[in-house]
C-alpha cells in the first residue's frame, strides 16, 4: 500500500510541475551567448559588403531560442549594449539593417535609443 501511496504522489507533484506556470521567467540567453553567435556578422558590419550566411543563421537561431519575454528584453539589451560601444557612422547602419538584409523580422530595432523594457 506504501509503495501505491508514494508513487500517487510523485505523479501528483510531476502533474502540477507540468500543468502549472512557473512563477518567474528568466532570461536563459546571456550576453556572450548573443555576442558569440553574432560574430559571423561582424566583417559586414565593419566593412560592408555581402552579409554571411552564417550571420542570418546567427540572426535567426537568436529569434528562434527568444520565446519569451525574459530572452527577447535580453537580447535586446546586448545589441544596445554593443550599438552604444559602436562609434557610430556606418557600423550602426549596417548592424541595424542585418535583419532585413537576412529576411527575419526582430521585435526591435537594433538602435541606442531602443526600450528593451517595452518589449513583450
Amino acid at each position: 500500500m506504501a509503495p501505491r501511496c508514494a508513487t500517487l504522489a510523485v505523479v501528483v507533484v510531476l502533474v502540477a510541475a507540468v500543468v502549472a506556470p512557473p512563477t518567474a521567467v528568466r532570461a536563459a540567453i546571456s550576453c556572450s551567448a548573443v555576442y558569440n553567435t553574432l560574430m559571423p556578422c561582424l566583417p559586414y558590419v565593419q566593412a560592408g559588403g555581402t552579409v554571411p550566411r552564417a550571420c542570418c543563421g546567427g540572426i535567426q537561431s537568436l529569434l528562434a531560442a527568444a520565446n519569451n519575454t525574459p530572452d527577447r528584453r535580453t537580447i535586446c539589451g546586448c545589441l544596445k549594449n554593443v550599438a552604444n560601444g559602436a562609434s557610430g557612422g556606418p557600423y550602426i547602419t549596417r548592424a541595424a539593417a542585418l535583419p532585413s538584409k537576412c529576411n527575419v523580422s526582430l521585435p526591435y530595432k537594433i538602435s541606442t535609443s531602443v526600450n528593451c523594457n517595452a518589449i513583450n
